[in-house]
């Protein structure tokens, strides 16, 4: 199951091949009412698959240390210091895995995506934010804390805009399609979207080719530095800005080459699974325990 801030989608994985998809609106009305539905659908899928051995849940935001429960979703109303493992094995009576939704989707591209045969990769998705995953010999790399891979907090640009996490300057709040429309929005003075922002871009206005340039250099920068860091076998992009094709990979790519190459090689690819990744994910992190 992938949780978000407007849908719920979930999804039943047998060897490589996901059954059963199915799509629900998210519950605006508090977490009690997100855990009941997230439940609801489960029990049905359960019904269809009685052999089913384990439950996934991808969502976004920060979980706690022991991955039993949600610090907070910033996109889902009321989801705050949320005890979901316990709350859905009551209901269940089945063991449930939790899992940061952009980590799930790691594993998935890790796994049966873009990045299978790989031994290491970092995927990202670019989005409203920016989210990702480091993937270690198959394995979710999560850090002495439990949050190695907050790709979207890598702080770019010291004193710049302030983040949802309170960080100034932090990679998503300069690069994700929030930050692409809410600059592009000032420098034409209008509202714009972010794929308006890419569309006149690509036309060739000035402003809003400069707003969006300037923001897939900051990834393609931050992927160098990561680079640098962990030295991955490859990194995995994916999200609805990253939808938007060559105009971004090109430029990202541009940018991470300049800033990376000289120490090693940078080799980025496109996300496969699409909106299957999160489910998959999950359903895979429930494997992994």
């Amino acid at each position: 199951m992938d949780v978000g801030g407007t849908k719920i989608a979930t999804g039943v994985l047998r060897g490589e091949e996901l059954h059963d998809r199915h799509v629900q609106p998210t519950p605006e009305t508090g977490w009690p009412a997100v855990l009941d539905a997230i439940a609801s659908q489960i029990q049905l899928l359960q019904a269809q698959h009685p052999d089913a051995v384990a439950v996934g849940v991808g969502v976004p935001g920060p979980l706690t240390a022991d991955r039993m429960g949600v610090k907070f979703a910033p996109n889902i109303y009321g989801f705050t210091d949320v005890p979901l493992v316990a709350g859905l094995r009551e209901r269940l009576g089945q063991t449930v895995v939790l899992e940061n939704d952009a980590k799930a989707a790691a594993l998935a591209e890790a796994g049966l995506g873009a990045a299978r045969g790989t031994s290491s990769s970092v995927y990202i998705t670019v989005s409203t934010g920016i989210g990702s995953g480091i993937v270690i010999g198959g394995r979710i790399w999560r850090g002495h804390n439990g949050v190695a891979g907050e790709f979207g907090h890598v702080t770019v640009l010291p004193g710049g805009p302030v983040s949802g996490a309170g960080l100034d300057g932090a990679l998503e709040a300069v690069a994700s399609g929030t930050a692409i429309a809410r600059d592009a929005s000032y420098a034409l003075n209008r509202e714009v979207s972010t794929a308006e922002a890419f569309a006149l871009a690509q036309t060739g206005n000035p402003q809003a080719r400069r707003v969006v340039e300037q923001a897939m250099k900051h990834i393609g920068v931050a992927i160098a530095d990561i680079q640098k860091l962990l030295d991955p076998e490859v990194f995995v992009i994916g999200g609805g800005v990253a939808a938007v094709g060559d105009y971004f990979f090109e430029n990202v790519n541009k940018a991470a080459q300049e800033y990376g190459s000289a120490f090693a090689p940078v080799e980025i690819r496109r996300a496969q699974l699409a909106g299957d990744a999160g489910v998959i994910g999950a359903a895979l992190s429930a494997h992994e325990g």
